[in-house]
């Protein structure tokens, strides 16, 4: 079972004003921190579109790879595309290491292949490279402005990779009212809506099949998943909850201080007595067919 806690790790000091992003301090934070909290959604999916030895994955918004390096363990051949150089990077790290690993891993040690998302069509660009069996697009919609609209481009150029109706999982989260992380999440609408900056919204119920309809994807199943997220102490939460990027916009409308503090003031309310942070979340995930 995967661990959901997150270690400890030292935080440099807050005694300067910090930009909004620091590229690679923030891509570990994400792949050290954050990126195993949705491990639960990536097994449940696999599990069920029974990844398995030969099956050929495309990743988009692949992150630091950690959804990538799973599919690697069943046997799968993977490719990874996403618009951050720096979480690339560190995918090309993390996929490496785990084909030289003992225990299972891709066929003949292929770590896979990890491109920036402008150059999503050469992922299928080889002389008689086999289609894709699946698509995933597991980074959830629904906590951003526009990440509804942002993930069409993507769709668009990686739907002619793949045969007929092959699966493409879209991933958001669930009701509010299921996630304790929206109370948190909301801190970046209240600092927004202060100077009406754009940077987060609320999750629609229906925001996955909309994402599937403009694609003229047809959806075939759907579920739900637990995957709640827990932090060693209230400063790793912090962190690893700004390596999103939900809160890029309150950054800016703020300033990182400000946003820093205000997490941690809604943090609160799931710290529990041995220092620990604890909040249960359901994420829910669609399986949809390319025409």
């Amino acid at each position: 079972m995967t661990r959901t806690l997150t270690q400890h790790h030292q935080r440099p000091s807050r005694t300067a004003p910090a930009p909004v992003a620091d590229a690679v301090g923030r891509a570990r934070d994400w792949a050290e921190i954050q990126e195993r909290m949705l491990v639960p959604l990536y097994e449940a999916v696999y599990e069920r579109l029974e990844v398995r030895a030969g099956t050929r994955v495309l990743g988009l918004g692949c992150g630091t790879g950690l959804a990538l390096l799973l599919a690697t363990t069943r046997g799968a051949r993977v490719t990874g595309v996403d618009s951050d150089t720096e979480r690339l990077a560190l995918a090309r790290e993390r996929l490496a290491a785990g084909t030289d690993r003992d225990g299972p891993a891709a066929p003949s040690g292929d770590a896979g292949t990890l491109l920036p998302e402008e150059r999503m069509a050469d992922a299928g660009a080889e002389p008689g490279r086999a289609p894709y069996d699946l698509i995933t697009a597991f980074q959830p919609i629904g906590s951003a402005a526009d990440d509804v609209k942002g993930l069409g481009p993507a769709l668009r150029t990686a739907i002619p990779l793949a045969g007929r109706g092959t699966p493409v999982v879209l991933a958001g989260w669930g009701p509010p009212e299921r996630c304790a992380t929206d109370a948190v999440l909301r801190v970046a609408g209240r600092l927004t809506d202060r100077l009406r900056k754009g940077g987060w919204r609320p999750a629609h119920r229906d925001d996955l099949e909309d994402v599937a309809a403009r694609a003229g994807l047809h959806p075939d199943g759907s579920g739900r998943v637990a995957c709640p997220f827990g932090y060693a102490d209230q400063d790793s939460a912090v962190r690893g909850l700004l390596s999103t990027g939900v809160f890029d916009g309150a950054i800016r409308a703020t300033d990182r201080r400000q946003v820093e503090k205000e997490i941690g003031e809604a943090l609160h309310p799931h710290l529990r007595r041995d220092g620990t942070v604890w909040m249960p979340n359901v994420f829910r995930y669609l399986i949809a067919r390319t025409p």
